[in-house]
């Protein structure tokens, strides 16, 4: 039973790390373009900066195996998108 909970803990992590790469991907696109939408997942920061013809986009997820009130991770995607022109 604990190699079972160990091993859908992991999947868990693993899905939360790919939402996080398509959140900063979404948003740095939209940055890019210029859209104000930021692509949002629940509980998660989303920083921009723009480093003169670029934009990146970082999520931050704060990941817990046992439930929020318990340690846990912080999970990080970081994208990056040249802006386009108007």
């Amino acid at each position: 039973m604990l190699l079972l909970a160990v091993g859908l803990s992991a999947l868990a992590a693993v899905r939360t790390q790919i939402e996080c790469v398509d959140a900063a991907r979404e948003a740095a696109r939209a940055a890019a373009r210029g859209d104000p939408e930021v692509a949002r997942i629940p509980g998660a920061a989303v920083s921009l900066t723009t480093d003169g013809d670029l934009v990146r986009a970082t999520v931050v997820v704060r990941w817990s195996p046992l439930g929020g009130g318990m340690p846990g991770i912080d999970i990080t995607a970081t994208s990056v998108a040249a802006v386009e022109p108007s």
